[in-house]
């Protein structure tokens, strides 16, 4: 079951391409749980599980590698990735070692 879903805009000069995420309800594993992931880039779907000690975690964590897949994007290096504005963020946290990548609204307040 989806939960959130946010859509995120590659400026191209033939047109916006929207990049849809979705995150799906944290379920129970076997020990652990896990919460699955879509991205629809352009060129494919990447679609992951984070895993977690309970469902909070793996949430959290889900939002996290999300936002590690946005920020080690060759689009967002680009600098062709907006959510509301170019350069403004994505509204996503990231692992500490990357948050060097962060930028506009994310990186003062995430």
């Amino acid at each position: 079951m989806i939960i959130a879903t946010r859509v995120l805009k590659l400026k191209d000069p033939r047109g916006d391409i929207e990049i849809l995420i979705r995150i799906f309800a944290p379920e129970k594993l076997e020990i652990d749980w896990g919460c699955q992931f879509d991205i629809d880039w352009p060129d494919e779907k990447l679609t992951r599980i984070a895993v977690g000690i309970d469902a909070i975690q793996a949430l959290e964590l889900a939002m996290k590698l999300i936002g590690a897949q946005i920020y080690t994007s060759d689009y967002h290096e680009a600098g062709k990735l907006e959510w509301f504005e170019l350069g403004q963020g994505y509204g996503f946290p990231v692992p500490n070692g990357i948050r060097d990548l962060l930028v506009g609204d994310d990186k003062k307040y995430l």
